[in-house]
């Protein structure tokens, strides 16, 4: 009786072990998520650059001969 309950408990440990390892592997990284402000910024930073007021980084490493 007691090995039959130990294999049950081995057998589900390993069913939990699965199942947490498909988890680290299709869970979102937590940086990967934008702010509210940081939603803000990146449209400020969009317009500003649509109207010219910022360059790309290939124009700045260009510009200073990088």
């Amino acid at each position: 009786m007691q090995q039959k309950t130990e294999q049950v408990v081995l057998q589900r440990l390993e069913e939990i072990k699965e199942e947490l390892d498909y988890i680290k592997e299709n869970m979102l990284e937590r940086d990967s998520f934008l702010s509210e402000e940081d939603k803000i910024d990146l449209q400020k930073a969009r317009e500003e650059f649509a109207k010219g007021k910022t360059i790309s980084l290939d124009a700045l490493q260009k510009k200073l001969g990088l």
